[in-house]
């Protein structure tokens, strides 16, 4: 399996699990937006730790605890999305357009090109 199937496919998981515990109320859908923010925190945190900027802690967090971190905002952000859209499906198009959206502008970034 790819790492895109993988991930949407975890992202699917994750969807339907949140959804069996917590119904898509309207306070729901705020709860998972306002998730996104919490686990931002946590890479925040976990950098922290990592470049030991604590001095009462010290180093207690590695390079890779803040990626792991960074990959649970990521996931936690397309829940959120996919929460919004939907559905999976809905949420993978949306995501689409939004990068079609997107490549040009960066493209002028990157390469210089003309959009």
């Amino acid at each position: 399996m790819s790492t895109e199937n993988a991930l949407w496919q975890h992202v699917r998981n994750v969807l339907a699990w949140v959804d069996e515990a917590n119904p898509r109320t309207s306070h729901e859908i705020s709860m998972r937006l306002l998730k996104v923010s919490e686990e931002a925190g946590e890479v925040a945190s976990a950098y922290i730790g990592w470049t030991g900027q604590n001095p009462r802690k010290g180093h207690t967090h590695s390079v890779d605890d803040v990626i792991a971190e960074c990959f649970d905002t990521a996931v936690t952000a397309l829940v959120a999305a996919a929460t919004l859209a939907g559905d999976i499906a809905a949420a993978q198009a949306a995501l689409g357009q939004h990068l079609a959206r997107r490549g040009p502008r960066l493209a002028v970034l990157v390469e210089g090109a003309t959009p």
